[in-house]
C-alpha cells in the first residue's frame, strides 16, 4: 500500500507537467494558424482544439487523484494555477494578436473590435493579478485560499469561450456564429469580474 502510495504520488504532478507541454504547444499552433494567411488552418485548429480538451481534461484528473489519495505537493500547489493562467491568458493574448474573433458580420471598426478582443484579455489578466496578490497575502499568513465555487466556474466559462473562437475560427463564418460567440465572450468578462470581486469578499487576515 505504502508504495503504490509512492507511485501515486507522482501521477498528479506529472499530468501538471504534461498540461504545461500541451499549453506551450498549443499556444504555438494558434501562432501558427494566425500566420497562415493564404491557407485555410482548420486542420491545425482542429489538433489545436483536442489539445486544448486533453489539457483541460488533465486539470482535472490531477486534482481528484491528489485529493482522493492525499497526495497534494509544493510542485502542484505552485504549478498547477500557473499551468491554467497561462493556458487561458495565452490563448486570449493569441486571439487578440491574431485578430480572432473576426466578428466580421457585425461590420464594426477594427477599432471597436480590437477594444473587445483586447478588453477581454485585460480582464483576465487584472483578476488573475488581483488574486494571486490576495492569494498570497493571504497564505503568508496561514490563511487557506484554495478555489472556490466562483473561480471554478471562472474556469469552465473561460475554457468554454476558447473553444467558442477556435471552433470558430476553423469553421464557422456565419451570423449566428458571431452573435454565439460575442455573447460568450460577454459571459467570460462577467463571470472573471464577479470571481475577482468575490475573491476580495474573502478574509486574509
Amino acid at each position: 500500500m505504502a508504495s503504490e502510495k509512492r507511485i501515486v504520488k507522482f501521477i498528479p504532478n506529472a499530468l501538471t507537467l504534461l498540461r504545461v507541454v500541451l499549453t506551450a504547444v498549443f499556444l504555438a499552433m494558434l501562432v501558427v494558424a494566425a500566420n497562415m494567411q493564404d491557407q485555410k488552418p482548420a486542420a491545425l485548429l482542429t489538433v489545436a482544439f483536442v489539445l486544448f480538451v486533453i489539457a483541460g481534461l488533465t486539470d482535472i484528473v490531477d486534482g481528484k487523484i491528489a485529493r482522493h489519495y492525499n497526495v497534494t505537493s509544493k510542485f502542484g500547489r505552485l504549478v498547477d494555477p500557473l499551468a491554467d493562467k497561462a493556458l487561458v491568458c495565452g490563448a486570449f493574448l493569441c486571439f487578440a494578436l491574431a485578430g480572432q474573433p473576426r466578428l466580421a458580420n457585425f461590420e464594426w471598426s477594427p477599432t471597436v473590435l480590437n477594444a473587445i478582443r483586447w478588453g477581454v484579455f485585460v480582464v483576465l489578466i487584472a483578476r488573475e493579478a488581483a488574486v494571486t496578490f490576495i492569494r498570497h497575502l493571504a497564505e503568508s499568513r496561514g490563511i487557506a485560499f484554495g478555489a472556490v465555487w466562483s473561480g471554478k466556474a471562472k474556469m469552465l466559462v473561460q475554457s468554454f469561450g476558447i473553444g467558442t473562437v477556435v471552433i470558430g475560427w476553423a469553421y464557422v463564418s456565419r451570423p449566428w456564429g458571431d452573435w454565439f460567440t460575442i455573447i460568450t465572450y460577454a459571459i467570460v468578462a462577467g463571470i472573471t469580474v464577479m470571481s475577482g470581486v468575490h475573491s476580495f469578499t474573502r478574509p486574509v487576515r
